[in-house]
């Protein structure tokens, strides 16, 4: 296994975690977005179209899964769970937006 699909299972892990037992840790969303952040600067993506697909997924599909209240029992915590891994992909996001910064600033 990569760096990259270890902090993805270690993600996804912490967002079921985030989402069980809330109260256990209060800072759950400084954990996902710390894991974000170090996948994007472990595994920066190059090319542009990429970074914009996960830009767009990390805006819309929190949106998109808020309609997943609407199932009983289950819909809120598949929402919760979706929600909290898109903190990570966020933290990912910036991450690459900031590399992308340097390497304009650099002039690469």
């Amino acid at each position: 296994m990569n760096s990259n699909q270890i902090l993805l299972c270690l993600s996804i892990v912490v967002a079921l975690a985030a989402t069980v037992v809330p109260d256990v840790m209060p800072y759950w969303p400084l954990a996902l977005i710390a894991l974000g952040l170090v996948n994007g600067v472990m595994n920066p993506l190059a090319d542009a179209a990429m970074r914009m697909a996960y830009t767009v997924a990390a805006l819309a599909i929190p949106t998109l899964a808020n309609g997943l209240d609407a199932i009983p029992v289950a819909g809120v915590y598949l929402n919760t769970v979706i929600d909290n891994f898109m903190v990570t992909v966020a933290g990912f996001v910036i991450a690459n937006f900031i590399l992308v910064l340097i390497d304009q600033v650099k002039g690469l």
